[in-house]
């Protein structure tokens, strides 16, 4: 829970933490200021119950909350009025764009920003010359009653739908783990439980005939290696199709991740692949893993589209999108995304061509025949 004091001092506003402490003592200048012991023992009175109201309201919840809210305007009003202090309306800015009810947060928001101009207008007049020589954070300080309780709001929201979508990347990759091992699963008791089944059955056939009928056990123990083979080859088949990444297969995967990223998938063309190595396949299906992943990270976009064209000399693969393009995207996709697309690509002669457009087009071309460089020993 003592973790959680430290939340009254507000993050990623623009402002150093140590700011947000002068704000803190600020007070007790605009108090100490006065003559009278009463006005000084009130002042101190309003600022302790302040910050107590302002620690409750966020360790609380339900209706508590807004409670614990009212008081805080009160004493920011009383503030104000009374002593010329403005700031500890920026705090309550900042608490106020952390309620995640909209109506609240609209209701708040209102309330907070209109109590706080008609403080100040009044205040204005009836201490001139204080709030003349303050003018300019006096000004500062309304405006940030205006933008910040918004953009800690959407923030706020922001992060909560990253975090959704990091929980639905989570669930969706420990879904395809669950389903390959049921595959997996199926083909091992396909491929070798019969005829594991069948060598087990030739073998005491084979054992009971060794004496009995020796040619018949020799046919016996001969089918027995020709099963054995069988099962070994389809192993390795099977195997050698694990290793491989199947383009139909990531389409459904690219499907399932941008619907859980709240953006449009568009698929044009086949992904069962009829002329194209299987090499060339594994190679582009990555490829197309990572320039998907790009979009969903960096983009910011609403629609994806996925383009497939199998010609006679060439595989094309278009992955389109509809964000912010080059200018703000992270130097991160720029660098190491591209990279690594590139090196695959050189593996097989490939080529990577981007357009910027309304929106970034990744283009992606292999040529079916894959050419063997000639080096010397």
């Amino acid at each position: 829970m003592m973790q959680n004091w430290y939340n009254i001092f507000p993050k990623n506003t623009g402002l150093s933490v140590y700011i947000w402490i002068i704000f803190c003592l600020l007070p007790f200048y605009f108090i100490f200021r006065l003559s009278s012991a009463i006005e000084i023992i009130f002042g101190i009175l309003m600022i302790l119950i302040f910050f107590l109201s302002y620690r409750l309201s966020f360790i609380s919840k339900g209706n508590l909350v807004y409670l614990w809210v009212s008081i805080e305007m009160a004493i920011s009003i009383g503030m104000t009025l009374f002593y010329g202090y403005v700031y500890f309306a920026l705090f309550l800015a900042f608490f106020i764009g952390n309620i995640q009810s909209k109506i609240g947060f609209v209701t708040m928001y209102i309330i907070h920003l209109l109590t706080t101009i008609s403080a100040v207008c009044f205040s204005f007049f009836s201490q001139t010359e204080l709030f003349f020589a303050q003018l300019p954070f006096i000004i500062i300080s309304v405006i940030g009653v205006i933008l910040l309780p918004i953009t800690s709001y959407h923030r706020n929201k922001r992060e909560k739908l990253e975090g959704q979508l990091e929980d639905a990347n989570k669930r969706i990759s420990e879904l395809m783990v669950a389903e390959e091992r049921q595959r997996i699963a199926r083909d091992l008791h396909d491929t070798l439980g019969q005829k594991l089944s069948l060598i087990g059955l030739k073998s005491d056939l084979a054992r009971k005939l060794v004496e009995i009928n020796p040619d018949a056990a020799k046919a016996e123990m001969s089918d027995i290696n020709q099963t054995a083979r069988t099962a070994l080859k389809e192993v390795r088949e099977m195997v050698s199709d694990m290793r491989g990444a199947k383009l139909k297969d990531e389409i459904v995967y690219i499907q399932q991740i941008l619907k859980a990223a709240n953006m449009e998938f568009i698929f044009e063309g086949n992904a069962t692949l009829k002329n194209t190595p299987l090499l060339i396949e594994n190679v582009v299906t990555m490829c197309l893993k990572e320039a998907v992943t790009n979009v969903i990270k960096h983009s910011q976009a609403t629609t994806c589209k996925v383009a497939i064209k199998e010609l006679d000399e060439e595989l094309q693969i278009i992955v389109q999108d509809n964000g912010i393009g080059f200018s703000s995207r992270d130097d991160d996709f720029r660098g190491n995304g591209l990279r690594g697309i590139r090196e695959r690509l050189e593996f097989v002669n490939g080529s990577l061509n981007i357009e910027q457009s309304d929106g970034i087009t990744v283009e992606i071309h292999v040529p079916n025949v894959i050419k063997q460089t000639t080096r010397g020993d």
